[in-house]
């Protein structure tokens, strides 16, 4: 009953390595998936600015366009919502300085708002893994699912009607009736690292 348990030095020393394994592994798993939304972040930044051929050949015209934008409050103007995923996200006005993918949802550059007739309102935003990361359940919509914008107190709804995907490139081509309203949401393919997906909806 009261027999002493040995375990020999090789048994030790086998049970440590098993211990440092494993904690190397779960280390090094959060490095990496630190680094994937590094990368995530640093694609779509350089993606989504180049589709809205914002090209900035002066530096002093940067710093004009900052203190433009710094007059523009972080105040949400808009909701995007989408009944099937329970997304619902503020916007902000396009000037703003929180509007890019590394804090928001982002209204792209040459985005006309929804009160716009035959306009096309395009967001960006991220999927993958972390907080930001608001458009990563998008792959799940079908032909059909509504989506629905308010903004300055107006509600539109919209249908979901053709989605695609396009490889990587720096640029973007929206293929849409330009005889409807439409909203456009665009963001990387899930589990492709190398194509992006563009949702086209109708305005209802």
């Amino acid at each position: 009953m009261n027999k002493k348990i040995r375990i020999s030095p090789s048994g030790i020393a086998l049970f440590g390595s098993l211990i440092l394994l494993i904690g190397g592994f779960f280390l090094s798993y959060q490095y990496i998936q630190e680094k994937k939304v590094y990368a995530f972040s640093y694609i779509n930044n350089v993606l989504y600015e180049k589709d809205a051929s914002v090209i900035v050949e002066n530096p002093e015209e940067l710093v004009v366009e900052k203190t433009e934008q710094s007059e523009i409050p972080n105040t949400y103007i808009g909701t995007l919502s989408i009944p099937k995923l329970g997304l619902s996200r503020g916007f902000l006005d396009k000037r703003a300085p929180s509007n890019n993918v590394d804090e928001n949802i982002t209204v792209l550059k040459e985005s006309d708002y929804p009160d716009v007739p035959f306009g096309n309102f395009i967001l960006a935003g991220h999927s993958g893994t972390g907080a930001i990361a608001f458009f990563n359940d998008l792959y799940q919509l079908q032909n059909g699912d509504l989506a629905q914008v308010t903004y300055l107190n107006d509600s539109y709804t919209y249908q979901l009607i053709n989605s695609y995907q396009v490889p990587k490139t720096g640029t973007v081509s929206i293929r849409r009736n330009q005889k409807k309203t439409t909203l456009t949401l665009i963001t990387c393919t899930n589990y492709d690292d190398s194509t992006q997906t563009v949702y086209i909806f109708e305005q209802i």
